[in-house]
């Protein structure tokens, strides 16, 4: 049985690349009805994200545009204006993570749309919001990383600014944007009350980052420098083994001396310098410096079978490919296969909420550009020969 809290919700999805379809994914997978709008040349994440056998659907594309039915018009034509006035009356939720100017010469802006229709709930995620000094500038993910103080925290760590190797920004604001839909459908459900929810990627990814990492700055005078000195010290990182890496944390004081204990350490554990939480975060480089020292003596299986015997949360570092034969993610059945209209035989990764002891179903292929243009045309009531005058 499918999860539906959202079947009687529908959302006009007129967003690309990452950030947008994150959150429409999501909405997506608790049951709503999203239409995808696309202009002929296709989301830049068809080809942007990697290769595929046809060149039309990037892996990343797939996985992020399931269950949605996708349209295809051109906006600046009055054809295609047509089409998305009769997307935008059929809607509840409108989803755009264009430019804001850009929005506002097609009328798809939230003052527009709502000025006309009250009841929507129009979602914009932008870059910097729409009042700042940055507002209406161009941005990716790699570019707000380094502007909320991501790359400065690997600055300060490393000697050398770096990027998380993923899109981290966009999901991260992508689920968030999901979660202030979801509080909307709530009060519209109750009212009739549309609403106009702005959430900026820069301000979102800024407070993420200082929440953690205000720290010691947290006070007034601060108390000490800021940042989270736990997770900046250089060797806080994963430990080298006999024949690869592995990944463990310690952090109660029993967690400490069963570490202590498993690795050969007995004689610190009476060190004063580690015997409380708060010791430690005084003595956090000499913690961390014992914490972080080499494990070569033993291979990873035999470290992650003594620190499971001591419980202590450790695991190996996956590389993608073993992160794909993981045995966890193979028993619960994370990934799937199915076959798709173009790409041939594709890989699917299952939704994993659960709902009642079950997960949602993964939901239909990534359709492909245009894929249900007639049939939603004929759901607005609009003949595909109108739509192709133009």
């Amino acid at each position: 049985m499918s999860f539906s809290a959202l079947k009687d919700v529908r959302i006009l999805d007129l967003t690309s690349v990452v950030v947008g379809p994150v959150c429409t994914l999501r909405l997506a997978q608790y049951g709503a009805d999203v239409i995808k709008l696309e202009s002929p040349e296709g989301d830049l994440m068809r080809g942007l994200g990697g290769v595929s056998p046809s060149g039309e659907h990037s892996g990343t594309y797939l996985h992020l545009n399931r269950g949605k039915r996708n349209i295809s018009c051109d906006l600046k034509s009055a054809a295609g204006r047509e089409i998305v006035g009769k997307l935008v009356e059929w809607a509840d939720v409108i989803v755009a993570n264009m430019r804001p100017r850009a929005l506002e010469k097609l009328g798809l802006d939230a003052q527009t749309i709502r000025d006309a229709n009250p009841g929507k709930i129009y979602c914009l995620i932008t870059g910097y919001g729409t009042d700042g000094p940055y507002s209406g500038r161009p941005t990716y993910d790699s570019v707000i990383q380094a502007a909320s103080g991501v790359t400065g925290l690997t600055l300060e760590r490393d000697g050398a600014p770096a990027y998380v190797p993923m899109l981290i920004c966009d999901h991260i604001v992508g689920e968030i944007a999901a979660g202030a839909i979801l509080a909307a459908i709530v009060e519209w459900r109750a009212t009739g009350l549309g609403r106009s929810i702005e959430v900026p990627m820069f301000e979102t990814m800024a407070a993420f980052v200082l929440q953690e990492h205000l720290a010691q700055h947290s006070f007034d005078p601060p108390v000490g420098r800021a940042g989270d000195r736990r997770l900046l010290t250089p060797n806080n990182r994963p430990t080298q083994t006999k024949d690869g890496w592995i990944s463990f944390t310690v952090n109660t004081d029993k967690q400490v001396r069963a570490f202590l204990e498993a690795t050969g350490r007995e004689a610190l554990v009476q060190d004063p310098r580690f015997a409380t939480v708060g010791a430690r975060a005084k003595n956090n480089d000499a913690w961390f410096e014992v914490r972080g020292a080499p494990l070569t003596e033993r291979t990873t299986d035999e470290w992650l079978a003594l620190f499971q015997r001591a419980d202590i949360a450790s695991q190996p570092c996956n590389t993608l490919e073993q992160l794909v034969r993981d045995p966890h993610l193979t028993a619960v059945g994370l990934l799937g296969e199915e076959d798709h209209p173009v790409e041939g035989r594709t890989v699917t990764i299952r939704p994993t909420i659960g709902f009642d002891e079950k997960y949602a179903p993964v939901g239909g292929f990534a359709q492909p550009i245009g894929w249900a243009t007639e049939s939603i045309l004929a759901e607005l009531g609009v003949s595909s020969a109108s739509a192709d005058s133009d």
